[in-house]
């Protein structure tokens, strides 16, 4: 049973923010350091920081020869079954460093000479050089360590669905950066009775696999480097062909200084900037989040029918009586042809302490796009969505409405939807007149535009293009 099934909340994966997990097992997806590191959001830049001074903590006190403390802090990346995340073919059992692999993994760092020779940065670091350490262990290490920030993203998400949260509920460790230290706390969660306590993942995180990973940088990074040199100073492992090219194979290579992790730390000690190699093609090319299609294939679950989401909103009659199912109708249509561009919404958003409330607002996290496009070259980090039920055309007072909710650290791109549009010339130019008076930029759209998002995001699979929002754009500009 997954969650959002326990929960009844009538909706599948793909109109999830949230991995749905599988309440009694695991889902094989995890959360992967770089992809995590990529997020460009304020959001993203606090999990970020924490990963980088938890990880720092560690070889510091390892360093400064603090063994106990360093020993406390791996032990308290204990195995997160309340996750779901990982391999566990059964009933969750999570595969953190924990108590039982803390000495283990602290030996491993204390010994390696990729702690003490400074080559080791990031947790992620440690897939690539630390014995023992694998994916299941560091995405675990990573849900432990963001602990606090995803309590507080579950919470959300039980407000925005109506979920009832358990008051009191045991924590579990949470990291805190300014003390350096593992705290407790008594939290409101969703509590299930066969299987106890949920903390939820944004979907946007997770991946099929650590980005990480040794026998990439071994075969692909270090033993091109190895050849390289081995060729340039005439080395024994060098044979001449028949054509008279010379070469240096990677099986030679292997069987003269090994395969494992120590061979991989010993020659990177001696090239590190082929490490620094791997990291830069890493940062600069991170994984993208898993597709609707591949979450349906690891869920088996069926994909988006946004023909049926057209159809109820064709349905769906005009007037205020019915503006929140229209707002639900939008957001789930929204949710999926935006995704993974747009995440994390929220509906009814508060600012100004309460007096403004904005329908639907989402996190642009958009990496290519018409979103990335537009993050590139105006204020957007969060793109404000009101919805009009009407039976009448929207004109200044909803347009102004919607521009009083910009601002330089919010964002000021906004899209108001409404049932139609009759006058589509009047309504663009109110929307231009607002963009040079610096109001911040709206695109109008109705149903039949709705129409037309969704057919070009059928036509075009999931490259987030959207030529039509391009266009609605230069006419704001031009």
């Amino acid at each position: 049973m997954r969650f959002s099934e326990y929960f009844e909340l009538g909706r599948t994966q793909a109109y999830l923010d949230f991995v749905d997990i599988p309440l009694n097992t695991d889902l094989a997806v995890f959360l992967d350091p770089s992809s995590i590191k990529s997020l460009d959001s304020d959001w993203g830049h606090e999990l970020s920081s924490l990963l980088q001074t938890f990880f720092e903590t560690v070889l510091r006190s390892i360093r400064n020869g603090e063994d106990r403390k360093a020993k406390a802090l791996l032990a308290s990346l204990k195995e997160s079954n309340e996750f779901h995340l990982g391999y566990s073919a059964g009933r969750s059992r999570g595969h953190g460093f924990g108590t039982n692999s803390a000495d283990t993994v602290w030996s491993a760092l204390t010994k390696s000479k990729a702690a003490s020779s400074g080559l080791l940065r990031d947790l992620e670091d440690t897939a690539l050089l630390i014995p023992g350490v694998g994916t299941d262990m560091i995405s675990d290490a990573v849900c432990n360590i963001l602990r606090g920030p995803l309590i507080l993203y579950t919470q959300h998400i039980c407000r925005y669905h109506g979920i009832e949260l358990t008051k009191n509920v045991a924590s579990g460790p949470i990291w805190n950066p300014q003390l350096e230290i593992w705290e407790e706390a008594m939290v409101d969660l969703p509590v299930t009775r066969e299987y106890g306590k949920v903390i939820l993942v944004p979907k946007i995180l997770v991946r099929s696999k650590i980005s990480y990973h040794s026998n990439e940088y071994y075969s692909h990074f270090l033993l091109p480097e190895m050849q390289r040199e081995h060729l340039e100073i005439q080395s024994p492992l060098v044979e001449s062909l028949k054509n008279g090219r010379l070469r240096v194979t990677k099986k030679k290579l292997v069987q003269k200084y090994g395969k494992d992790k120590l061979a991989i730390v010993n020659q990177t000690i001696e090239k590190p900037y082929v490490l620094d190699e791997y990291r830069e093609q890493k940062a600069e090319n991170p994984p993208e989040p898993l597709s609707h299609s591949q979450f349906a294939e690891i869920e088996s679950t069926t994909l988006p029918d946004l023909d049926s989401l057209l159809e109820d909103l064709k349905r769906l009659p005009v007037g205020a009586k019915y503006a929140g199912e229209y707002e639900d109708i939008v957001e789930k249509i929204f949710s999926v042809i935006f995704y993974p561009s747009l995440c994390s919404p929220t509906k009814q958003h508060n600012i100004h302490q309460g007096r403004k409330r904005i329908d639907i607002t989402y996190i642009n996290e958009a990496k290519n796009g018409f979103f990335y496009w537009l993050s590139q070259h105006y204020t957007s980090p969060k793109i404000f969505i009101e919805c009009k039920n009407y039976g009448k055309e929207v004109g200044n007072p909803e347009i102004d409405q919607l521009s009083g909710r910009f601002s330089p650290s919010r964002g000021k791109v906004g899209i108001l939807v409404c049932r139609s549009i009759e006058n589509r010339e009047r309504l663009t130019l109110r929307c231009v007149d607002t963009a040079k008076d610096d109001r911040g930029y709206i695109i109008a759209l109705d149903d039949l535009d709705i129409e037309l998002l969704v057919q070009e995001y059928k036509d075009a699979g999931e490259k987030q293009n959207f030529i039509y929002l391009r266009k609605a754009w230069n006419a704001l500009i031009d």
